[in-house]
C-alpha cells in the first residue's frame, strides 16, 4: 500500500468524506430510520480507503479474483457502504434515496440484493471471519489459476468497537494470525459508544492494540481517525502478517449535536434536525466522483468444474455412513471438482474428513474447535467461487446457527456435515448427541436436509450435496450399519426408497439413518406376528415429495421413527407435506443417557423392539 500524504489528495479525500456524510444523512432521513451516527464516525476511514488510491477494483468485472474486497462487519453502516459505491460510479447516487424501501436493493442491513456488499451482515461479529475466508480464498484462487501477480488482492473489513465483545471476532483474530493471512486488513472504528452507552473498552486504544497483537497481528493506532492527515500516514502494510488499524473516532462526527452523544444510535434525523445538520456540514460537492484504480490486467479463464467419472464403491461389510464422507470428497476432487474446499472443527478423525486432508492438504483447512468462525470462514471461501464442505459433530453445529442463518441472506452455497448425530452414538452421553440439528436446518429457507442410512448412500449423497445449489445439510451417524444399496443406486433431492411389503401391508414404517435399520429389523419381527410392513428410507428429509402420501395409502396406520427430538424433526417434516390422518411418531421424547447404542435407543423408545411393541399395540386397536 502507498500513502497519500500529498495535500491535494488529502483535500480530495476530505471532500469525499463530507459527501459521504451528506448522502448518509439525507438517505436515512428520507427513510425515516437507520444508523447515521455510526456511519458518520467512519466517513474518513471509508473515504481514505476508496479515494486514497488504496482500493483496487474493476467495476466492469466485479467477480474478478484480482479485485480488492471491502465488507462491513458492522452491517448497520450500510448507508455509508451504499454511498461510497455510488460515488465510485457503481450506480446512480439518486438511488440512495430509496434506502430501506421495499423494492430497493439498499436494505437496512446489506443482503445479497446488493452484490457489492460481498455478504449479508448485521448480526455483529461475523465479518472478520468472512474476510479471513475471502482472503485465503483469494490466495487459493491465485494459486489454482497459476497467476503471477505483483500484489496479492487485499480484503478490508470494517469493524465496530461494540462487536469486539463478540467471541467470534477473537476466534477470527486468532485463526487469521495463526494462518498468517497477510492480505487481510481489519479497520476498527473505535467511536466509544454502542447502542445503549459506552462500549466495553471505550477509547482504550492501547488495550485493544495489545489484545489484537497477542494473536500475532501487526497493529497500528490512529489517534484521530476523523483526520485525513492522520489516516493517510504510511502504514507499512507489506508484512507477512494480517494487519489491524485502530481508529479513534467520534460517533456522529460532523454534526455537533450528535457528536459523542448517547441515545442517538439507530435514529434518523427529522427534517428540522436534518436541515440543521446540513447547515453545519456546509458546502458539499454532490457530484464528486471516486475513480477506483483497477487491479492488474491478466487474462483469466476459469472452466466450470465437471465430474468426469463414476465412483467405484467397493464395500461389503458393515460400515458407518460417516466413513464414506472423506472418500467421497476425494472422488469428487479427483474427478474434476476443483472448486472444492473442506473445513473441519478438529474432529476430522471422527468425521473422516481426514481422508481428504491426507490426500489434498492444500484444500483442507483445520478450523479447530471454533464452529462459529468455521461457518463464516466457509462463507468467505464461497464468495471467492469455491464450494465449501464444513464438518463437525451435529451437536456442536448448533453453536453456529446464527452464522448459518445469516448465510441464507448471502444466498450462500454451503455444504454442512454433522456427524455423530442422535442417541445412537451411545456411551459418550447426551452432551454429544445432536438431537436438535434437523429442526435447525429445516428452519433455513430453501435448505436441503439429507440423511443417509449406509455407506453407499452416504457416498452418493455427498456428491448430490455438491451438485445441489444452496445450503445443504448432511446428517451422519456414528455406528456401523449393514450395506443396503448397490453402487448403481440413484438418489435425488426429494427422494426416498421403499423396502419390505410393497403391495399388501398393514403398516408403513418410515425411518432415516439409524432408525431405517431399526425399522427393517422390526419389519422382520412383525412378520412372525402376521403383520406386514412396508419400510421407507426417507434419505431426503427436506424437501419431501408429495408422492410419499401415496406410499401410505392402504395402511392401517404409519409410524415415523427418528433419532431426534420431536420438535422440528422428521415426523413434523412428513406431516407438513401429507394429510394421512393415521400417522404416528416414535422420537426421543425424554432426556437420553450414556449406554451402548442399542441400550440408549431402547431407553428412549426408538429401537426395533419398541417399534414392534408400538405397531402391535396399534394393530390390536384396529381389530
Amino acid at each position: 500500500m502507498k500513502d497519500f500524504i500529498n495535500q491535494e489528495k488529502v483535500r480530495f479525500v476530505e471532500k469525499v468524506a463530507k459527501a459521504l456524510r451528506y448522502y448518509v444523512l439525507i438517505s436515512t432521513s428520507k427513510a425515516g430510520s437507520g444508523h447515521p451516527t455510526s456511519c458518520l464516525s467512519a466517513a474518513e476511514i471509508v473515504a481514505g480507503l476508496f479515494a486514497g488510491g488504496f482500493f483496487k477494483f474493476d467495476l466492469e468485472n466485479p467477480k474478478s479474483p484480482l479485485n480488492d474486497r471491502f465488507l462491513i462487519s458492522k452491517g448497520h453502516v450500510a448507508p455509508l457502504l451504499y454511498a461510497v459505491w455510488a460515488l465510485s460510479g457503481a450506480f446512480e447516487r439518486e438511488k440512495l434515496l430509496s434506502l430501506r424501501q421495499i423494492d430497493s436493493p439498499l436494505e437496512g442491513h446489506p443482503t445479497f440484493r446488493f452484490p457489492l456488499a460481498e455478504v449479508a451482515t448485521g448480526s455483529l461479529g461475523q465479518g472478520l471471519s468472512i474476510g479471513a475466508g475471502m482472503a485465503e480464498g483469494i490466495k487459493l484462487k491465485v494459486q489454482s489459476l497459476k497467476l503471477k501477480v505483483g500484489r496479492l488482492p487485499v480484503v478490508f473489513v470494517l469493524l465496530g468497537d461494540s462487536e469486539l465483545a463478540e467471541g467470534q471476532v477473537w476466534e477470527a483474530f486468532q485463526w487469521a494470525g495463526y494462518k498468517k493471512i497477510s492480505n487481510l486488513v481489519a479497520l476498527v472504528d473505535v467511536n466509544r459508544l454502542g447502542q445503549r452507552g459506552e462500549t466495553m473498552w471505550g477509547w482504550d486504544l492501547e488495550g485493544l492494540k495489545k489484545r489484537i497483537e497477542a494473536f500475532d497481528w501487526e497493529v497500528f493506532v490512529v489517534e484521530d481517525g476523523n483526520s485525513v492527515e492522520q489516516i493517510s500516514e504510511p502504514r507499512r502494510l507489506e508484512t507477512e502478517r494480517p494487519k489491524a488499524i485502530i481508529f479513534k473516532t467520534i460517533k456522529g462526527k460532523g454534526v455537533s449535536f450528535l457528536e459523542d452523544k448517547e441515545e442517538w444510535h439507530g435514529k434518523a434525523l427529522d427534517l428540522k434536525l436534518l436541515s440543521k445538520a446540513l447547515e453545519e456540514l456546509g458546502e458539499v460537492d454532490r457530484r464528486i466522483k471516486i475513480t477506483l484504480p483497477k487491479p492488474e490486467e491478466l487474462k483469466l479463464k476459469e472452466d466450470r468444474p465437471k465430474i468426469s467419472a463414476t465412483p467405484v464403491i467397493k464395500i461389503n461389510s458393515p460400515a458407518a455412513a460417516r466413513e464414506a464422507y472423506g472418500r467421497a470428497l476425494n472422488f469428487l476432487f479427483e474427478a474434476g471438482a476443483k472448486d472444492l474446499v473442506v473445513l473441519d472443527a478438529e474432529v476430522s478423525n471422527s468425521t473422516y474428513a481426514k481422508d481428504f486432508a491426507q490426500k489434498h492438504p492444500e484444500r483442507f483447512f483445520e478450523m479447530f474447535i471454533a464452529e462459529q468462525n468455521m461457518a463464516s470462514v466457509a462463507l468467505g471461501f464461497e464468495r471467492m467461487g469455491f464450494i465449501p464442505f464444513l464438518s463437525s459433530f451435529a451437536a456442536f453445529l448448533t453453536r453456529a446457527f446464527d452464522q448459518i442463518r445469516m448465510a441464507q441472506y448471502s444466498k450462500a452455497n454451503l455444504k454442512i456435515v454433522g456427524s455423530h448425530a442422535g442417541v445412537s452414538i451411545g456411551q459418550d452421553g447426551p452432551s454429544q448427541m445432536g438431537l436438535e440439528d434437523i429442526a435447525l436446518f429445516r428452519s433455513i429457507l430453501n435448505s436441503v436436509v439429507l440423511y443417509p442410512s449406509d455407506y453407499v448412500s452416504a457416498f452418493k449423497l455427498v456428491e448430490l450435496a455438491y451438485k445441489t445449489p444452496g445450503i445443504v445439510y448432511l446428517r451422519l451417524t456414528r455406528p456401523k450399519t449393514p450395506i443396503i444399496y448397490s453402487q448403481e443406486e440413484n438418489f435425488e433431492i426429494g427422494g426416498y426408497k421403499v423396502f419390505g411389503e410393497k403391495e399388501k401391508f398393514d403398516v408403513v414404517l418410515i425411518g432415516a439413518g439409524i432408525t431405517f435399520h431399526n425399522c427393517l429389523q422390526a419389519a422382520e419381527e412383525l412378520k412372525k406376528h402376521g403383520i406386514r410392513a412396508k419400510v421407507i428410507d426417507l434419505y431426503c428429509i427436506k424437501p419431501i415429495s408429495k408422492s410419499l402420501e401415496k406410499e401410505l395409502e392402504g395402511a392401517k396406520f404409519s409410524l415415523v421413527v427418528e433419532d431426534h427430538y420431536p420438535a422440528g424433526g422428521i415426523f413434523e417434516a412428513v406431516k407438513s407435506v401429507i394429510s394421512f390422518k393415521n400417522l404416528e411418531s416414535l422420537a426421543v421424547k425424554k432426556l437420553p443417557r450414556s449406554g451402548k447404542p442399542e441400550e440408549v435407543m431402547d431407553y428412549v423408545g426408538i429401537s426395533a423392539r419398541r417399534i414392534v411393541e408400538e405397531v402391535r399395540k396399534k394393530i390390536l386397536n384396529f381389530q
